[in-house]
This record gives structure tokens, C-alpha cells and sequence, in this order.
């Protein structure tokens, strides 16, 4: 349609200026990130009506006149904003701060209308939320109880959901979106548009010919590395698992199980550094510290999971005992092989810039990204030249366009969604919810801390049900946080607990969006698709309850992170067999063998004693290297032999 070949220029015309603009600000920071924000939120705007009009509808009961003429209003009225602000920014801020002009107040209230908008179309749950938020906080008389509050003006209302800046819709966190997140968001567009994603999901294929037990492994180490790139659990299970999935399927695994595994896995994507997700730089900002002693911290527990998935991984594959797997042996060609040296570089010089020289991460990341962008320019053409085929230049122009598309597209979309959560702990600020219901929550569970801690989970469960991680995280770590950390609890071990269960709310039933990706591929049970895969993901509750039985986890990176990482991964390992192993044939000896490897585990992971819990590695290694052993002897046996 001539409509939606319109929107596509003009979407790649905004995105080379929106990359433009934000390039220029990451390069001298220019204008600082309040000024920025007031700016480029109204354009991300329009670059999400843009993007979604070359793709479908903005409305898909009206025509096609009609919806372009509702996306030239909702052009016109975002720039309008952009263009408002930008000029009035200093009067807004300085001048008329605290006695806004009615212009200031209707400007900034149709840009918190619009985002709300896109929350509608886009995070409709949120929406609901933000807009029983709003209403509460002007008519909060008709609330009886403990949450009642002699309500605020419509005035107010608006002023702190845009022209106040410090809440709403122009705050931190859309700034955080478009300055910290952005630079990474750089680096990753650059990888998935050179084709580094694909070089990935070929060299885990190639590891799953290897042998039938080596498939489901191949969705382990495919999300691995795509989720220290993507951040996003059902991004990873979109891509890993259309290649892998239905392998494991014709391996003779069992639908749920082959869903359920690549559901487990890519949840490791909002776990992996050195981009873990959206929580993980809200966290840093939360905390007051920089975003690399978040991903210092965050190495071991994403590798303790990923080693306790892919244990338990192994265990189901044994139990199911595949077949070998009708996959091409495609060797890798030179311009794979050239993709990942390129990851592994921009992965090595995020830590290094970050960890060794102390860069501030936004200007690492800019480095990386320059470095990795010429090589990865270079490896392309390297390839092409080599290929010989016609049309050389447009196809050396895809990867450019894909660049802009995957940037553009993706900084938009983040910064709107956290516009929107900056409206919904605008109101919680503005009417105080969070020590109310942290009140309520903490007196519900007294002053006991596993009590606590219990509520803590179940409130976050009921908040994941229908939310995203990053609003959990952030609804969570609003409500209990002061309390823990008034209790002596050290704010790291409290925010990495939030952070576990935002993570954990993106696999709670019944809402779990990583589940319904992964089922959908295997036209599978989504109810037992996530049965399976949350016990699966038994790592990620051990995690959980060990920040606070081993925090140095998490605390301090040394060697006392070193001494509770190997602590926490065997016990974690010993937990996942003791689930999923088979040590006899016989019911009696096998459950009695496997309660004791659970004994032992926990041994490890909770005893006061460090003495102790050592000790206890002896027998969970004998029980650990016995169950491995009987299991390898299930793998190599022919299908049909116990």
C-alpha cells in the first residue's frame, strides 16, 4: 500500500535523525539529559506511530485514510510538544517553576496523554493501572481506610505527570532510556544487524549434531549468548527457539518439555550482563551507583542459573532419551566466524572499559561501538567481496537500514514504555501508596524476616501476574525496599531480591509471555508449558533465597564472591538433581538417595557455619558425581533401554 511504503521513509528519515541527535548528545552531552528528554520523548513518539502504521493499523477497525489522518494529528501534536518544551525548557524549569502557565500545564498534560495512549495500544495492564493511579489521586476521599487522602487537583496531577520533570513523563527514567540504555541499545542493533544473533543460534545448531543429549543444549547456549545481547526473555525465546524447539521436537522430546526448556533459558536474558534487562540500570539508578557495579555483581548469579538450567536441561534429556537429530552439519563460514569474534570482543570491552580502565558505561559502550561498528562493517564487506554476488551495494545497504530500524525502533518503544511507568510512580509519589502499602504489607507479616521476605514474594507474584520485570521491579523495590534496609539488610541483597522476583514475575502464571512464545512455536500446552519451565527454573528460586544466606553473592565482588559462588553453584546443582535426577530404578533407594542430596544442598547453601556448609560439599560431590555418571550411562544407551 502506498500509505505504509510512505511510513517507512518517513520512519527511516526520523530514525537517522533521532540516531543523529542522540549520537551527538552521547558524543558531548550537550544540552544535558532533562533537555534531551523533553525533546526526543515527543519524537520517539512519533517514531512509534510511524513504525507501527508501516506494519499494520494504528487502528485496525478504521480505514486507511482515516488512519493516516489520526497518525498526521499524533505527528503534529508530538512535535508540537517537542518544540514547545524545547524553547520554553529553561522557563519551565527556573522561571515559572512551581506557578505554571496553563500553555505549560496543557503541552505537558497532552504529552502525558499521549503516552498513555501508546500504553494503551502497546501495555494495556499498564495502562489500567496508571489510569486507576490517576484517578485515585484526584478523588482519593472516596477511598475509605488507611488509603484515603483528601485528593489533588487536576492542576497538580498534570504538572507531575510532565512539566515538574522530577516525575512523569520527561523524569529519569525516560532519560535513562534515551542517555545509559540507549548507548547499549547501540552496540546491540550494531550485532543483530550485522548478523551476529544468526552466527550465534549456527554455532549452538552445529553443537546440537554433535549428539541427541547435546540438542536441548543447544537452547542453553544459544540464550546465553543472545540474552547478554538482547536483555529480553521472549525476544530470546522468539529467536533461539524457532531453530531449536522443533529440533528438540523431532529429536522425540516431548513437546511441553521442548517449550518448557527454551522457556527456562531464555529467562536467563533478563539475568545475563552486560545488559540485563531494564531492572538492571533502574537498579544502578535506584542504588546511586554505576551501572558496571551492577553488572559486577551480576555475573555470578546469571552463571549459577545458567549452569543449574542447563544441569537440568541435560537430566530431561537423559530421561527422554533423544534420537539423533535430522540437523544439517552447516560448517561456519568466514563471515560467522568474524561475527563472533566480534561479540566476543564487544563483550570483553564492555568488561574492560567498564571494569579495568572505569569508563562511566555510556561512554564504554560509545567506544565499543565505534570499534565494533567498523569491524563489523569491514567483516560485511570482507564477506560480500568474497561471495561476488550483483547487487553489492544494496546489499551492503540492508545492515545500515536494519541498524537504523532495530535502534530507532527499540530506544522509541523503551523510553515510551518507561514514560509510562515514570506516570505510575509519579502518582505513587505524589500519594505516598508505597509506605502505605508497605505498611499494610510489613504489619500483614510482623517482624519476623522470613515472613517478610514470603510476603514480599507473594505480593510480587501477584504484581507480575500482569506486569512487565521492569515495573515489577520497580513496584517491588518501592514498597519493600526502606523496610528491609531499615531492618539491616544491605541494600544490595535487598534490591538483587526485587530484581529476582521481577524476573521471576515474567514466567508467573498465568500471564507469562516467554511461556506463550515458547508454546506457540511447539504448539504446545501454555498451562504445562510453564508448569514445566518453572521447574525448571528452580535455580532462579535459589537465587532468591540465597542473597541473603550467601551475601557476599552480591555484596562485594572478591573472593568472597568467589568462595559464595562456588558454595551457591553446588548447592544449586545438587538442588536440580535431586529434582530431576534418577538414582535407582527402584522407588525406595531412589528417593531416599535424592532426600539426601537436597539435605546436603541445602547444607550448603544455608548454614551460618562456612565450616560447615564446606564440609557438606563431600558428600553432595560424591551423590552430584554418582548421579551424573548413572545419567551419562541413560544418554549413551540406545533408545528403549533403561
Amino acid at each position: 500500500m502506498p500509505s505504509r511504503k510512505a511510513a517507512d521513509v518517513l520512519f527511516y528519515l526520523a530514525a537517522l535523525g533521532f540516531f543523529v541527535v542522540l549520537f551527538r548528545y552521547y558524543l558531548t552531552g550537550a544540552g544535558g539529559p532533562t533537555r534531551l528528554a523533553v525533546t526526543l520523548v515527543p519524537v520517539t513518539f512519533v517514531l512509534w506511530v510511524l513504525d507501527t502504521l508501516r506494519r499494520e493499523p494504528l487502528y485496525p477497525r478504521l480505514g486507511p485514510r482515516a488512519n493516516a489522518a489520526i497518525a498526521a494529528v499524533y505527528i503534529a501534536l508530538s512535535l508540537l510538544v517537542a518544540v514547545y518544551c524545547s524553547r520554553e525548557f529553561l522557563a519551565i524549569r527556573t522561571v515559572r517553576a512551581g506557578i505554571w502557565s496553563t500553555p505549560d500545564l496543557l503541552i505537558g498534560g497532552l504529552m502525558a496523554a499521549l503516552v498513555m495512549e501508546y500504553a494503551r495500544k502497546r501495555h494495556f495492564a499498564l495502562f489500567v493501572v496508571n489510569a486507576l493511579l490517576i484517578l485515585y489521586t484526584v478523588y482519593g476521599w472516596l477511598v475509605p481506610g488507611l488509603f484515603s487522602h483528601p485528593g489533588l487537583s487536576w492542576a497538580r496531577v498534570l504538572s507531575a505527570m510532565s512539566v515538574e520533570m522530577t516525575t512523569g513523563v520527561f523524569s529519569r527514567l525516560p532519560q535513562l532510556a534515551l542517555t545509559l540504555i540507549g548507548s547499549f541499545i547501540l552496540v546491540l542493533s550494531a550485532l543483530r544487524a550485522f548478523g551476529c544473533v544468526d552466527s550465534i543460534l549456527k554455532g549452538a545448531s552445529r553443537l546440537a549434531v554433535k549428539s541427541p543429549h547435546a540438542l536441548p543444549q543447544a537452547a542453553v547456549v544459544g540464550s546465553l549468548g543472545v540474552a547478554a545481547i538482547s536483555g529480553s526473555g521472549a525476544a530470546n525465546a522468539a529467536t533461539t527457539g524457532s531453530a531449536t524447539i522443533p529440533a528438540m521436537i523431532a529429536a522425540g522430546m516431548p513437546r511441553e518439555s521442548a517449550a518448557a526448556i527454551e522457556t527456562a533459558t531464555s529467562l536467563g536474558g533478563q539475568l545475563m550482563p552486560p545488559v540485563m534487562g531494564i531492572s538492571a540500570f533502574i537498579m544502578a539508578d535506584f542504588l546511586g551507583r554505576s551501572y558496571f557495579d551492577v553488572v559486577a555483581r551480576g555475573y555470578a548469579p546469571a552463571l549459577i542459573y545458567f549452569a543449574g538450567v542447563s544441569a537440568a536441561v541435560y537430566l530431561l534429556a537423559a530421561r527422554a532419551q533423544t534420537r539423533p537429530p535430522a540437523l544439517t552439519d552447516a560448517p561456519l563460514d568466514l563471515l560467522d566466524r568474524l561475527n563472533l569474534l566480534a561479540y566476543a570482543g564487544v563483550i570483553a570491552g564492555l568488561i574492560y572499559l567498564m571494569g579495568v580502565v572505569h569508563l562511566p558505561p555510556m561512554l564504554a559502550a560509545l567506544r565499543v561501538f565505534a570499534v565494533a561498528g567498523l569491524a563489523l562493517v569491514g567483516f560485511f564487506v570482507v564477506a560480500l567481496c568474497r561471495q561476488r554476488r550483483e547487487g553489492f551495494w544494496r546489499q551492503l545497504g540492508r545492515p545500515f537500514l536494519a541498524f537504523l530500524d532495530l535502534f530507532a525502533g527499540m530506544t522509541a518503544d523503551l523510553t515510551l514504555l518507561l514514560a509510562t511507568l515514570s506516570i505510575m510512580t509519579g502518582a505513587f509519589v505524589i500519594t505516598g501508596i508505597p509506605t502505605k502499602l508497605g505498611f499494610v504489607l510489613m504489619q500483614a507479616a510482623g517482624v519476623h524476616l522470613v515472613v517478610m521476605l514470603l510476603v514480599a514474594f507473594v505480593f510480587s507474584s501477584l504484581v507480575g501476574t500482569g506486569l512487565p520485570p521492569a515495573p515489577t521491579y520497580i513496584i517491588t523495590a518501592l514498597v519493600i525496599a526502606p523496610f528491609l534496609i531499615k531492618a539491616g539488610i544491605d541494600p544490595w541483597v535487598v534490591h538483587f531480591y526485587a530484581f529476582f522476583l521481577a524476573v521471576w514475575g515474567e514466567l508467573t502464571p498465568p500471564t507469562s509471555v516467554v511461556a506463550a512464545v515458547a508454546a506457540r512455536i511447539a504448539e504446545a500446552s501454555f498451562f504445562w508449558t510453564m508448569l514445566r519451565a518453572t521447574k525448571i527454573c528452580i535455580p532462579l528460586f535459589v537465587l532468591m533465597g540465597v542473597v541473603f544466606t550467601r551475601p557476599q553473592l552480591v555484596v562485594e565482588p572478591g573472593l568472597a564472591q568467589l568462595g559464595a559462588f562456588v558454595l551457591v553453584l553446588a548447592g544449586t546443582l545438587g538442588l536440580v538433581f535431586s529434582l530431576h535426577g534418577r538414582y535407582s530404578e527402584q522407588r525406595g533407594p531412589d528417593l531416599l538417595l535424592r532426600l539426601g542430596l537436597a539435605a546436603c544442598s541445602l547444607l550448603v547453601l544455608a548454614h551460618p557455619r562456612w565450616g560447615v556448609a564446606t564440609a557438606a560439599l563431600v558428600p553432595l560431590g560424591g551423590l552430584l558425581g554418582y548421579g551424573w555418571v548413572r545419567s551419562r550411562r541413560r544418554v549413551l544407551a540406545p533408545a528403549g533401554v533403561p
